[in-house]
C-alpha cells in the first residue's frame, strides 16, 4: 500500500502557495469577479480551537470552486485587533497591549496558514495599524462633516448647511436634527458668535458629542454597548454595570433607519437575522404628545402608536433614568420613590424587556393633565419604560395595553375602556373596534380617530403625527487605551477637527493603562497630548473609538490595502464591489452588521463607494459544540471507576481534558501526569479499559473539551480536518466535535491516495479508457458538488466523494480519463493531497488554475435495467437487460432465466404480461 505522507505533502504545498503567490488577487476587467469574506476575528491569547476553523473552511471550500469555474476571487484575511481583553491584560500585567495583539496575531497567522486556506495574506490588515487606522480616522471626519438632508435622503456636506443658515436660516429646511432644536432666521444665525455656531451645527453633525445615558463598568473603566452587558453585568468579566449620564461622542445612525430597513430588501440573508435588525430598528407610527405637569412649567412629552386612546389614559409612568422622574418627586413621595429609582435603573434594558413576569414602580406624588379632557393623572415611575426608546414616557391606558394592564392591577390604578369590545380576560389591543368614551372621537375607527387627534395636537401646538425608531443613535466612546484616538481636539469647550494632512493621530505611550486619579480615561495620563494650531495649543479628546470602529469598513480596505493616498480606490472598489459571500456569527446581528451597513451607505451617499449594501450573501454558520469526557471518582479517596461500573459505587464525576482521552478511553499514564494531584490516582478498570462518559456542552477551557486544530493536524493533518469539520453536519446547524469520527475521513483520504498508486507504492495512473462505470462514479460526484456548491450544502459533497472513492476502488480504477478530474473535484476540500496527486498527474502549475469538471448527463443514463421477474405474484428472480430490448426479447429472455426455468418445471407459462423498463408478470 502506498504511504500517504500528510505532513510532508502539507508543508509543501503551503510552502509552494506561499512562494507562487498562488492566491494573490489582481483587479482583472476581463474575468468575472468573487469577493469571499469572514468576519474580521478578533486575535485571542487562546489561539484557534476546532470550532473557530468551521467557517473558514466553508468560505475556501467556495473560494477554491469560484477559481475552478473562471473567477477572478478576492479571498483576503486580517485582524480585528483593537480589543478589552489585551487591554485588560495590559493593566494587569504593564505588558503594551500592541506587544500581546502581535504575538496572539502571529499565532493566530501560523494556526489559518496550517490549515490551508487560500488567503491573499499580502492583503491583511490590522485595525491597530496606524496605517489602518489613519482611515477610521478619516471615515469619521467625514461623518462630522456631514449632515442628514431629507429632501436629498442623503448624506450631505455641513458646509453646504451653513450655506443654507446664512441665507435662510433653518425653518424650511428638512434635516435630520435633535429634538428641541430652535429655529433661527438668517440674520440670527450671522449674528451668532462662532462658539453659538457650532453648538448649533452639533445638533446637524453625523457624529456628535452630547450628554447621554450609558451603560459604564467601572471595574473596566469603560462605557459597554447594550449587547456586551447581559442582565446587569458585564458579558467580559461579569462586573456590575450601572446606567449613568456622561458627555459621549455618538453617531446619528436613526438618519438611516429607514434606508437600513429597506436595504433589507435587497440582500441574500436569512429570514431570521434580518428580522432582527427589523426589530432593532423598531419603526413605529404615531404621535408625540405633551403633557403638562400640574403646578409646574415641565411637560412631559410621550410618543404613542396608539393616540386614539388617549382618553383612556390613567397614569404616566416614566423611565427611572428620566431627569424627569427625579425631579417629579415630591417631598411625601421622595424616600420611596428616589430609593426605586436607584435601584431600577441600574437593570439592562434587556432585562427590563425580558422580565415581563416582575411588576415594580413607585409614585412621584405629582400629577399630568391630558390635554384632551383637562383630566389629572398620577406620574409613575416604572422601570418596563425605557429611556433609549421614543421619549422615555409612557401614556398608560390599562385597557388596551398588557404591560399597562398588570401595572394597574397590581397597583389598583384606575382601568378605562375607550374600546368597544369584551375585557372579560383583561386589556386587549382593539385595533378594529368602535371607539367609545372619548369625547370628540367616540363612533370612529383606529385609522380616522387617530388622524382626528393628530390634526387636534397640531392645531393646539401640543404635538404632532411623528415616525420613531428604537433604534438609538450609537455611542461613539469608549474610556480605555487600546482604540483608534478620535482626531478631535476642544476649544471653548467645542470639538474641533484635526487637520487632514496631520492623520493618523497615533496613539499615545502612557505609564499606566488605567483612568487618571481623577476619572479621566488614559489617554489623560500622556505627555503633551494636545494639537497645536496657528491660533495656539488645544487639549486632544481622550476617548476612544468603540471596537465596532474599525470593523464597519474593512471589507473596503482589503480591496486597497496599501494605499496611502484614500482610503481605497474607487476604481477597485467599483470592480469588487459588495461581498458576494459572508460568513460568520448570528450574534453579530444587531452590532457589526448594522453598523458595517451604516457606514457603506454613508460612504456611498458621499460617492466614496459605488454600493449601498457591503454583504450580498451572508450564511451565519452554527456553532461546533464540545463532547467532554468526564471520569469518576469514588468520594473521599482518589480512585477513579470506569463509566460501565461507576453505579455500584457512590462516585462524583469530573471533566478530564479530552486530548488524553481517545475513543473514549481514557490514557491512564497522560491522566496521572495531567495534574499533580492525580499522580498517584487508582483505576477499577472494565476489561482491562478506563472507558470515560461523555456529553455535549459548550466548547470551553474550563470544561477541558476544547481541542486545538493543531494537534487534530499534527495527528491526522489539515485535509482530514477540513474534510471532517464539513462532514460534521449542515453548516448553519449546531453540531458536536467527536474526535471519534475522524478517523473514518483519514481512511478516506488513504484510499484516495491508493488509488493512484499500485499495491508497490508507486505512482501508477493508466491512459486506457474508463469503462461506463467508472465513469459514472465520477460523474455523479460531479453533479453532486455542482448542485452542492450552489446550495452551501457543504457535508453532503463530503459523503459524494467517499461513495465515489469507494466505487472507483472498488472497480480497481487507475484511469487517468477519470483520476484527474477527481483530483480537481475534491481540491477545494482537500487542497494539499489534490495539489500533490495533480502535481503527480504531469501538471506543472497549480491545480486552483486547472478548470472545474464539465458534468456530462449522457454517463448517468443507465443502458441497463434490471426487470424484477415475478412468478405467481411474488419476485423470483432478476435479469439486466437493455433498455432499448423490445417485448418479445425480452419475454424470451426472462423465461430462459435458470431460476424461472426451475419454477417452470418444462411447462409453458399460462399468462406472460411484459411492462419495458418496470417489470416481467409470469403466471403458472
Amino acid at each position: 500500500m502506498a504511504e500517504y505522507n500528510f505532513r510532508d505533502i502539507e508543508q509543501k504545498w503551503q510552502s509552494y502557495w506561499k512562494e507562487k503567490g498562488t492566491f494573490k488577487a489582481e483587479v482583472d476587467p476581463n474575468r468575472p469577479k468573487f469577493y469571499s469574506l469572514d468576519m474580521f476575528p478578533y486575535p485571542s491569547g487562546a489561539g484557534l480551537h476546532v470550532g473557530h476553523p468551521l467557517g473558514y473552511i466553508a468560505s475556501d471550500i467556495v473560494s477554491r470552486f469560484k477559481m475552478l469555474k473562471g473567477f477572478n476571487v478576492l479571498h483576503p484575511m486580517g485582524y480585528d485587533s483593537f480589543g478589552l481583553p489585551a487591554e485588560q491584560y495590559a493593566i494587569q500585567t504593564g505588558q503594551h497591549p500592541a506587544v500581546t495583539t502581535e504575538q496572539n496575531i502571529a499565532r493566530y497567522t501560523e494556526q489559518l496558514k496550517n490549515i490551508g486556506f487560500a488567503f491573499d495574506w499580502d492583503r491583511e490588515v490590522r485595525t491597530s495599524d496606524p496605517s489602518y487606522y489613519k482611515w477610521t480616522q478619516w471615515i469619521f471626519m467625514q461623518l462630522f462633516n456631514s449632515y442628514y438632508d431629507l429632501e436629498a435622503d442623503k448624506a450631505m456636506p455641513i458646509d453646504s448647511l451653513v450655506s443654507r443658515f446664512e441665507k435662510e436660516g433653518n425653518s424650511k429646511l428638512k434635516a435630520i436634527h435633535d429634538d428641541e432644536t430652535p429655529i433661527f432666521s438668517a440674520t440670527e444665525w450671522n449674528d451668532f458668535s462662532e462658539k453659538e455656531k457650532q453648538e448649533m451645527l452639533l445638533r446637524y453633525r453625523l457624529t456628535y458629542l452630547a450628554e447621554t445615558t450609558v451603560n459604564w463598568c467601572p471595574a473596566l473603566g469603560t462605557v459597554l454597548s447594550n449587547d456586551e452587558v447581559k442582565d446587569g453585568f458585564s458579558e467580559r468579566g461579569g462586573h456590575p454595570v450601572e446606567r449613568k449620564k456622561m458627555m459621549q461622542w455618538s453617531m446619528r445612525i436613526t438618519a438611516y433607519a429607514d434606508r437600513l430597513l429597506q436595504g433589507l430588501e435587497k440582500v441574500d440573508w436569512s429570514e431570521p437575522i434580518k428580522e432582527m435588525q427589523r426589530n432593532w430598528i423598531g419603526k413605529s407610527i404615531g404621535a408625540e404628545v405633551l403633557f403638562e405637569v400640574k403646578g409646574s412649567d415641565k411637560k412631559i412629552k410621550v410618543f404613542t402608536t396608539r393616540v386614539d386612546t388617549i382618553f383612556g389614559v390613567t397614569y404616566l409612568a416614566l423611565a427611572p433614568e428620566s431627569d424627569l422622574a427625579a425631579e417629579l418627586v415630591t417631598d411625601d413621595q421622595r424616600e420611596t420613590a428616589e430609593a426605586y429609582i436607584e435601584v431600577a435603573k441600574n437593570r439592562s434594558e434587556r432585562e427590563r424587556m425580558s422580565d415581563v413576569k416582575t411588576i415594580s414602580g413607585a409614585f412621584t406624588g405629582s400629577y399630568a393633565i391630558n390635554p384632551f379632557n383637562g383630566e389629572e393623572i398620577q406620574i409613575w415611575v416604572a422601570d418596563y419604560v425605557l429611556a433609549g426608546y421614543g421619549t422615555g414616557a409612557v401614556m398608560a391606558v390599562p385597557a388596551h395595553d398588557e404591560r399597562d394592564y398588570n401595572f394597574a392591577k397590581h397597583f389598583g390604578l384606575e382601568i378605562r375602556q375607550v374600546i368597544e369590545g369584551s375585557m372579560e380576560n383583561g386589556s386587549f389591543p382593539g385595533k378594529g373596534g368602535l371607539i367609545i368614551n372619548s369625547g370628540f372621537i367616540s363612533g370612529l375607527y383606529m385609522k380616522e380617530a387617530m388622524q382626528k387627534c393628530i390634526e387636534f395636537l397640531e392645531e393646539k401646538g401640543i404635538g404632532k403625527g411623528k415616525i420613531q425608531y428604537r433604534m438609538r443613535d450609537a455611542i461613539f466612546t469608549r474610556q480605555r487605551y487600546w482604540g483608534e484616538p478620535l482626531p478631535v481636539y476642544f476649544k471653548d469647550g467645542l470639538p474641533y477637527l484635526i487637520d487632514e494632512k496631520d492623520l493618523p493621530l497615533v496613539l499615545p505611550e502612557v505609564d499606566k493603562y488605567l483612568p487618571t486619579e481623577d476619572g479621566e480615561p488614559p489617554l489623560g495620563r500622556a505627555k503633551n497630548w494636545t494639537y497645536k494650531t496657528e491660533d495656539g495649543e488645544y487639549p486632544l479628546e481622550l476617548s476612544t473609538m468603540p471596537g465596532w470602529a474599525g470593523s464597519s469598513w474593512y471589507f473596503f480596505r482589503y480591496m486597497d490595502p496599501k494605499n496611502d493616498q484614500v482610503f481605497a480606490d474607487k476604481a477597485k472598489t467599483d470592480y469588487w464591489g459588495a461581498v458576494d459571500l459572508y460568513i460568520g456569527g448570528s450574534e453579530h446581528a444587531t452590532g457589526h452588521l448594522l453598523y458595517s451597513r451604516f457606514w457603506t451607505k454613508f460612504l456611498y451617499d458621499i460617492g466614496a463607494v459605488s454600493i449601498d449594501e457591503p454583504f450580498q450573501k451572508m450564511i451565519n454558520q452554527g456553532m461546533i459544540q464540545g463532547r467532554s469526557n468526564f471520569v469518576y471518582r469514588v468520594k473521599g479517596t482518589n480512585t477513579f471507576v470506569s463509566h460501565g461500573l461507576k453505579d455500584q459505587y457512590d462516585t462524583s464525576a469530573m471533566h478530564v481534558d479530552v486530548n488524553i482521552v481517545y475513543n473514549d478511553q481514557l490514557n491512564l499514564d497522560k491522566f496521572k501526569a495531567w495534574r499533580p494531584d492525580l499522580a498517584d490516582a487508582e483505576f477499577i478498570l472494565e476489561d482491562g479499559k478506563y472507558i470515560c462518559g461523555a456529553e455535549v456542552e459548550k466548547m470551553s477551557k474550563s470544561k477541558y473539551n476544547v481541542v486545538n486544530p493543531d494537534d487534530i493536524i499534527e495527528r491526522y493533518g489539515a485535509d482530514t480536518l477540513r474534510l471532517y469539520e464539513m462532514f460534521l453536519g449542515p453548516l448553519e446547524q449546531f453540531k458536536p466535535w467527536n474526535t471519534n469520527g475522524i478517523d473514518g475521513v483519514f481512511k478516506f483520504l488513504r484510499k484516495l491516495w491508493n488509488l493512484y498508486h499500485n499495491a508497490s507504492g508507486e505512482f501508477a495512473v493508466s491512459d486506457n479508457k474508463a469503462s461506463k462505470e467508472e465513469l459514472k462514479a465520477l460523474h455523479k460526484a460531479i453533479k453532486k458538488m455542482e448542485e452542492d456548491m450552489a446550495n452551501y450544502s457543504f457535508n453532503t459533497s463530503v459523503s459524494s466523494f467517499m461513495i465515489c472513492v469507494n466505487e472507483l476502488t472498488a472497480l480497481k480504477c487507475n484511469k487517468r480519463e477519470v483520476l484527474e478530474p477527481l483530483a480537481v473535484l475534491i481540491s477545494p476540500y482537500a487542497p494539499h493531497i489534490a495539489e500533490e496527486l495533480w502535481s503527480l498527474l504531469g501538471h506543472l502549475t497549480s491545480v486552483t488554475t486547472a478548470q472545474f469538471p464539465e458534468f456530462k448527463e449522457e454517463y448517468l443514463v443507465e443502458s441497463n435495467f434490471e426487470y424484477p421477474i415475478m412468478i405467481n405474484g411474488k419476485m423470483r428472480s432478476k435479469v439486466s437487460l437493455p433498455l432499448d430490448m423490445n417485448k418479445v426479447d425480452i419475454e424470451k429472455a426472462a423465461l430462459a432465466d435458470a431460476t424461472v426455468q426451475k419454477w417452470l418445471e418444462g411447462k409453458a407459462p399460462k399468462k406472460v404480461i411484459v411492462v419495458p423498463g418496470k417489470i416481467v408478470n409470469l403466471v403458472i
